[in-house]
């Protein structure tokens, strides 16, 4: 087994397609090639029936998925680097959005970064009572998430709350997030949530997939008419020297001194 197959499980059980983020070691920080794995998963979906859902998780007991192992931006060193990683971001989230059974982020612990964007591009997001979600780059890595991957937040959330989250670095945790619809579900624990999400496949897996997909591409394509560029913003800030500051400081565990440069 590759340590790329071995960090992102899949594994098909009664038509519901199981894929787990596996570094537990590591809060299930995702590595580039684990992002390309779960859009490989996504755009190669079966349509004939033996898959009809699809229910993402993650291993360990203590999160869903707490963002982009930060060790990986050591290596950026141009502007092409920074707008490669946020079109590949772009290119995965698409990749769930389009995959063409539905989708289900079932939600334990931490749910914050690349994590939280995978989630909210899935179709449905129920979540135990141990969720944090959230952005919290303004008080780490001083980077920006890409226009594309804001619309999608505020789709769910609205403009507003999203500003606030990511300008205070706060995470929203279970209660508020099913008053504000970010999930539709909270469960008690990690164990009821797995039961609910197999359930929920289940109960969706059996509607008519015409109507699914056809929803499912119809909202996407209201979202990506209004797409803009975003290239200035993406490299202003990660190929800032606020950037390897506080990737350098949460690195190293310290509390980063901002610069503004």
């Amino acid at each position: 087994m590759t340590d790329q197959a071995a960090e992102i499980t899949d594994d098909i059980r009664d038509g519901i397609m199981w894929i787990t983020f596996n570094r537990p070691q590591a809060r299930n920080a995702l590595t580039f090639g684990m992002y390309e794995r779960l859009a490989q998963l996504c755009r190669e979906m079966p349509t004939d029936g033996t898959v009809r859902a699809v229910v993402i998780s993650g291993a360990g007991g203590k999160a869903f998925a707490a963002g982009t192992d930060m060790t990986q931006f050591r290596a950026f060193e141009t502007p092409q680097d920074a707008l490669d990683y946020e079109a590949q971001i772009d290119a995965v989230l698409e990749a769930v959005e389009c995959c063409p059974v539905p989708t289900i982020a079932a939600a334990h612990g931490a749910c914050t970064g690349g994590g939280g964007s995978i989630a909210a591009a899935c179709d449905i997001r129920i979540a135990s009572a141990s969720l944090k979600f959230g952005f919290p780059i303004a008080r780490t890595l001083g980077n920006c998430l890409a226009a594309g991957n804001l619309a999608r937040l505020s789709e769910l959330i609205g403009a507003g709350r999203v500003r606030e989250i990511i300008f205070t670095s706060r995470l929203i945790e279970a209660e508020e997030a099913l008053s504000v619809g970010l999930v539709s579900e909270i469960l008690p624990d990690e164990a009821s949530l797995l039961v609910r999400a197999s359930e929920l496949a289940t109960t969706v897996g059996g509607m008519a997939p015409l109507t699914l997909r056809a929803t499912k591409e119809a909202l996407r394509r209201n979202r990506a008419a209004l797409k803009v560029e975003d290239a200035d913003l993406i490299v202003s800030c990660y190929m800032s020297d606020d950037f390897r500051i506080g990737m350098e400081a949460f690195l190293g565990k310290t509390k980063p001194a901002w610069t503004g440069k």
